[in-house]
């Protein structure tokens, strides 16, 4: 079955809850969708936002690439070849992986609806559902225990706050948050490299006792190497972020004594779901768990990862909250949040339905 057609453009989407991180405040965001229709009237949808502080690529730059030539010459080609297809693009495109991630998404869409399965049952699926945790960014320790009150109200019994700008007021948010709710609501950190090694400490050592599930990314990419002083179990629960970018980085930071116990993989780093793949599967080589995370993404990809997530047996953690605060998308349906867990929902391909 050929391609018939591709097309590429941008929406600008505000956020209804802008959220504050260690370096910066996010109020919207920029969606690049890509549709690729074959033959037969099947569409193929894939979307990207990368984030260039990380990747150094921008939804301009991606929006660019997939306009050009080269990805308008894929009218024509034959869809059962979407392998050889994201080979090419890998090759034009090289460490752009917003515009692979889109090309990517799109060619498992339509191909998998050709074929009439899930894209996660193209490659196994190992499990049906997760819970989700749901972030709030930094703010007064007050402000966040409303949001997280709200939160656990909906259903959710994970939730990641965002700190990183100061440690004894991020040490008092994570003890509110316990006494709040004890074991009824499981802590994730994200410090987006708001830390150095000292802090890390000081904030490991006073929040020992708390119901901490993990810490993602607490220090600079780039000063992995410090993490080795740490003890084993600490480095357990620590989540690489902007260290790990794609298979060569995950390379990198499998070697003993390892950094990170917990690998955050988005499709926006690394390229979409082959390069997500390749990510788990170094991981679990060196029994490192799966955290799947996002940007403020489309339903589209986000169902891409959930997808990928569930045909790795070393998953362990979503974070697929980037498409519940967008104030618009162009698709429903792709997964069903019950609860605060996530599952597919019925469908070929990623199961997504235009509005």
């Amino acid at each position: 079955m050929k391609i018939k057609s591709v097309k590429a453009w941008l929406q600008h989407l505000p956020l209804t809850k802008p959220y504050t991180i260690a370096y910066k405040t996010i109020a919207d965001t920029e969606i690049i969708f890509l549709e690729i229709v074959l033959e037969n009237g099947i569409i193929g949808l894939g979307a990207s936002n990368p984030f260039a502080e990380v990747v150094g690529e921008t939804p301009a730059m991606a929006l660019a690439n997939l306009q050009s030539d080269f990805v308008q010459q894929l009218t024509g080609r034959d869809i059962r070849h979407f392998n050889q297809l994201i080979d090419e693009a890998l090759v034009q495109f090289p460490h752009l992986p917003g515009t692979i991630a889109a090309i990517d998404i799109a060619l498992h869409d339509a191909f998998c609806q050709l074929i009439g399965i899930p894209v996660v049952d193209l490659y196994g699926r190992k499990m049906n559902a997760l819970p989700t945790s749901i972030t709030i960014g930094i703010k007064d320790t007050a402000a966040m225990l409303e949001e997280a009150k709200a939160n656990y109200a909906a259903g959710f019994k994970v939730i990641k706050i965002k700190t990183g700008l100061d440690v004894e007021e991020d040490i008092e948010r994570v003890t509110k948050l316990t006494e709040q709710f004890g074991n009824n609501m499981l802590i994730r950190v994200d410090a987006n490299q708001g830390y150095d090694l000292k802090q890390l400490q000081k904030f490991i050592h006073k929040t020992k006792d708390l119901s901490i599930e993990l810490i993602e990314q607490p220090m600079k990419a780039g000063k992995e190497s410090e993490l080795a002083g740490l003890d084993s179990a600490d480095r357990k629960k620590l989540a690489a972020d902007e260290s790990l970018l794609d298979a060569a980085s995950a390379l990198q930071l499998s070697h003993p004594p390892t950094p990170f116990g917990i690998f955050n993989i988005k499709l926006m780093k690394c390229g979409g779901i082959r390069g997500a793949r390749e990510i788990a599967t170094i991981a679990a080589a060196a029994g490192i768990d799966l955290f799947w995370g996002c940007n403020d993404e489309s339903i589209v990809s986000i169902t891409a990862a959930l997808h990928a997530a569930f045909s790795c047996s070393n998953t362990k953690y979503l974070d697929l909250d980037g498409s519940f605060d967008l104030s618009s998308d162009l698709v429903t349906g792709g997964f069903i949040l019950k609860d605060g867990v996530m599952y597919c929902s019925d469908g070929t391909g990623l199961g997504l339905h235009r509005l």
